[in-house]
């Protein structure tokens, strides 16, 4: 997550003051609490939010589980960790359903944050976990904003309520009576946003709280923006009281300011985060997992996620049958990579992985490039040749470079990498380490 990485390099080098110290004075937790305070600030976080954290893992620092611990650094660490995840909010907060359906989610927000696309990934991610979704085009203002609703509606097969251009609260009532009628459990609303806050269109929003009654109203809010999102978050909370924020673009290169702050200065958790144009993009905010990434720590658990979600068990039994009977072929070798590659960036899959942290992928960037040309180069192979890649002759890997816009160096550098993973697979099976070495190049 780019967002994290400038923060997390000036935590490591505060925290590197500790380590060089065996024993830690007041004096030494005061310089180092220094840094922490600037790296934050640095980080657009609200100043409100630094002063509170800065006084509160001082005071923890200064007592005796700290003061009096063999290991003092890395008990700091683990304050800083603790501290970090409970001014995000402490735990994972969970959309509210209605007990009696449908649910209603009223989405708000200024122009350009991303309202309608994450007004569709909500309904993509409730849909997949069963739910009957319904969109609702309440924006009447943006041109092409319900036709835009409209199609990423059917990208993910969610049916579509809208009326053109009429009143939008009298849409929204006339909405949740078509979702009763059809079945629909969870209704969301995506409303107009402006290109700053006004009294207008905090009127409209509020009217059409009052005829929906929602269970949720999610802040869309883009993250980028910094110290100006909880200013934001402020405003829409004073008016129509919130229940909680998607913050979006967190894959861009942002510093981290408005989720280690909004929670702190509304009160209302952070529930999702959006993290890419993809309309699978969409993640519950886990604090814990956001402060492990902070940290270096990596997230685990988000990775395993991921992976579960994106590989099928019976194509991982198929695979594993393959392996024990060696026909392992470069077919199956491109499935392998189309399902890494669903799993999103490889940049920040790699950035999950604990001890790998965001600045040590600076000088080692993932090629995503090379995967591309692995299966222009696949799919410009006949399905014998596929099967068996020990028939590419001279000429036949001329043929496939012209057809896949590669060179004959790159189909041989494919065929070495297909054969290290069978060799690196084989030694799993086996339950070995040993095959994990010696495998460079790889193009993931």
């Amino acid at each position: 997550m780019a967002m994290l990485s400038g923060l997390s390099d000036k935590l490591a080098a505060a925290f590197k003051k500790f380590r060089s110290k065996g024993k830690l004075t007041e004096s030494d937790i005061k310089d180092g609490m220094r840094e922490i305070k600037l790296a934050l600030l640095e980080a657009d976080v609200n100043f409100k939010v630094v002063k509170a954290f800065v006084a509160k893992v001082s005071e923890r620092a200064v007592g005796t589980e700290v003061m009096e611990s063999l290991l003092p650094a890395q008990q700091i660490v683990k304050i800083v960790n603790e501290e970090l995840v409970a001014i995000m909010g402490g735990g994972v907060s969970k959309l509210n359903m209605s007990p009696k359906p449908p649910t209603v989610v009223l989405m708000c927000g200024l122009q350009g944050a991303g309202k309608t696309t994450h007004a569709a990934k909500l309904a993509r991610m409730y849909k997949k976990q069963g739910k009957s979704p319904l969109l609702v085009g309440c924006d009447i203002y943006r041109p092409a904003a319900i036709k835009q609703l409209q199609v990423v509606a059917e990208q993910i097969g969610v049916p579509v309520f809208e009326r053109g251009t009429a009143d939008p609260v009298e849409t929204a009532k006339l909405a949740l009576t078509y979702a009763g009628k059809y079945d629909h459990d969870l209704v969301i609303i995506d409303t107009a946003g402006r290109l700053h806050i006004d009294e207008e269109l905090m009127d409209e929003l509020v009217a059409i709280k009052n005829a929906t009654e929602p269970s949720e109203i999610l802040l869309v809010v883009d993250s980028m923006t910094g110290q100006d999102a909880v200013n934001v978050a402020e405003a829409f909370n004073n008016s129509l009281d919130i229940t909680g924020v998607i913050l979006t673009k967190m894959d861009g290169d942002t510093r981290g300011g408005a989720a280690l702050s909004i929670k702190y200065i509304t009160g209302k958790p952070v529930k999702f985060i959006g993290v890419g144009e993809k309309l699978d993009a969409i993640e519950p905010f886990y604090p814990d997992r956001i402060a492990n990434r902070i940290l270096g720590m990596g997230d685990v658990l988000t990775l395993i996620e991921k992976a579960e979600a994106a590989i099928d068990q019976k194509q991982a039994e198929d695979m594993e049958r393959k392996l024990r009977e060696q026909s392992f072929t470069l077919e199956d070798y491109l499935e392998q990579l189309r399902q890494i590659k669903s799993m999103g960036s490889l940049d920040s899959l790699l950035g999950m992985i604990p001890g790998v942290k965001p600045d040590a992928l600076k000088d080692a960037k993932v090629d995503e490039k090379a995967l591309a040309h692995v299966e222009a180069i696949i799919l410009s192979m006949t399905k014998r040749e596929r099967a068996k890649p020990d028939i590419l002759n001279s000429s036949r890997k001329k043929r496939i470079a012209a057809g896949s816009g590669t060179s004959v160096e790159e189909i041989n550098r494919l065929l070495k990498q297909y054969d290290q993973m069978k060799q690196m697979m084989k030694q799993m099976m086996k339950g070995g380490r040993k095959g994990f070495k010696g495998f460079k190049g790889l193009p993931f």
